[in-house]
């Protein structure tokens, strides 16, 4: 619940989900990220819009029943890789972004924690997790996520959610860096087509890095200030123990709920090109954003066994200016 008095006004949904709740109307603003199964994305309410305009008010779609949201209409994860360090949960893949309501073209932006008040965005949104270290993975229990941050658009995806008892969850994520996209805040190698879960070593703190030795922090500058080049290039930290699954058997709640009427299903030639090609310009949330939103902007870079891989191109972000949750 969000304070009564924010400029930006109350909540537009609710955080107490349950059976009665569970349909592709819910307003429901709590989501989980559990397992590669098990998770769930903040998109908008409703078809055709922009993560810009409507970073306040997105709501959870979520891959399984009994969260009381709204599910992921079947066919739009196209691709996903889940990784599981001591201190943090990554998930990152490519989507059909129109069936999650998320306009066709637009490359989105940041949706996290902090949001620009302190009451995150979407306003009052919370992530739980039943899967932590912290609590042995026992699915039985919850724990709340005090820092995570999530990039949508560009037909991609990317979140971190960090264990409050892990090490430095602040830090490793950060929702400062929203202009910097999926290769900055959550580095990864997810591909087109591709549905793993791996172990995974912590990575380097976002805007952390060493040079000969000496460790600094970049600081993004201002949002009416171009961003020039960035003093580090960051490299996804090591994984291990991947285990590739089909998507069919991984998503078995949602095989059969579809996209709402009005939301224009794109192409797979349009959700390829947009995904792991590179080659659209960024447009829309870079300049009608309210906040200090970035672009997601994704596009790719070519691993050597020729598979697309996840990430988001600067140079697409400066060229476009740049509770407790009740269950019946």
């Amino acid at each position: 619940m969000t304070d009564t008095d924010d400029p930006r006004g109350a909540q537009t949904g609710y955080n107490i989900c349950n059976s009665t709740t569970e349909n592709q109307d819910s307003m429901c603003q709590t989501m989980f990220v559990n397992h590669i199964d098990d998770f769930c994305l903040w998109a908008p309410q409703k078809p055709g819009s922009t993560i810009g305009d409507t970073e306040g008010e997105e709501v959870a779609w979520c891959t399984k029943k009994g969260h009381g949201t709204r599910l992921i209409p079947a066919g739009a994860i196209t691709g996903l890789q889940f990784v599981q360090t001591p201190s943090y949960i990554q998930i990152a893949g490519t989507i059909n972004q129109a069936m999650l309501n998320i306009q066709d073209g637009d490359f989105g932006g940041e949706l996290d924690s902090g949001g620009q008040d302190g009451e995150g965005n979407p306003m009052g949104g919370l992530v739980y997790v039943n899967s932590f270290p912290s609590n042995t993975g026992g699915n039985s229990s919850y724990q709340q996520a005090q820092h995570w941050s999530f990039f949508m658009g560009g037909n991609a995806f990317c979140g971190k959610v960090c264990d409050q008892t892990g090490k430095n969850p602040q830090g490793l994520c950060q929702n400062i860096y929203d202009r910097l996209g999926c290769t900055y805040n959550a580095p990864n190698t997810a591909q087109q087509g591709v549905f793993e879960s791996c172990k995974g070593d912590d990575m380097t703190p976002v805007g952390t890095y060493v040079v000969n030795g000496v460790t600094s922090v970049y600081t993004q500058p201002a949002e009416t200030v171009s961003i020039g080049d960035v003093p580090y290039t960051p490299t996804p930290a090591p994984i291990s123990n991947c285990v590739t699954f089909a998507s069919s058997a991984l998503f078995t709640d949602i095989a059969s709920v579809t996209a709402a009427a009005g939301a224009a299903t794109a192409s797979s030639a349009a959700a390829t090109s947009g995904a792991s090609t590179g080659t659209g310009t960024a447009k829309g949330a870079a300049g009608t954003s309210k906040s200090t939103t970035g672009s997601a902007a994704a596009s790719s870079s070519t691993s050597g066994n020729g598979a697309s891989t996840l990430n988001v191109s600067l140079m697409s972000i400066a060229f476009t200016i740049l509770s407790v949750v009740a269950f019946a």
